[in-house]
Order: structure tokens, then C-alpha cells, then sequence
């Protein structure tokens, strides 16, 4: 990798999903900004590979995320 640490996609596949658990109405977290909160952690991510993890482990999207959060209140 040019310079970055390796993650594993194993590793990396927890974070996706350690995000997501914690994120509340307020911040549903699309891919772009896990993207972004994996860059600030040193993790060098594509936007569709955290779509492709997400979608692997059978994951919403932020938009549908922010449905089911929202009829759950």
C-alpha cells in the first residue's frame, strides 16, 4: 500500500460496522463520511469498498438507516 498501514478487510469491516452502531438520528453516517472518519483513523478506503463491506454484511443504507431510525422513535 503507497506508504499507508494494511488493515485487514476483516478489521476494517468491524469499524464500518462499530460506526454504524453508534450513529443516532442526528448523524446517520453515509459512506462518503465513513470514508472520511477511517482517513482521520489512517485507514486509506475506497467509498464503494465501504459500500461492498456494508452491503456484505447486510448493512442499510444512511437513507434507509435514517428511516428505520426514525420510526423506531
Amino acid at each position: 500500500m503507497g506508504g499507508g498501514e494494511a488493515h485487514s478487510a476483516e478489521a476494517v469491516r468491524h469499524r464500518i460496522k462499530n460506526l454504524i452502531e453508534h450513529e443516532t438520528l442526528a448523524e446517520v453516517l453515509s459512506d462518503d463520511r465513513i470514508v472520511e472518519m477511517l482517513a482521520e483513523a489512517g485507514i486509506d478506503i475506497a467509498r464503494r469498498t465501504v459500500a461492498k463491506y456494508r452491503e456484505a454484511m447486510h448493512i442499510p443504507s444512511s437513507v434507509q438507516r435514517r428511516r428505520i431510525l426514525k420510526q423506531s422513535i
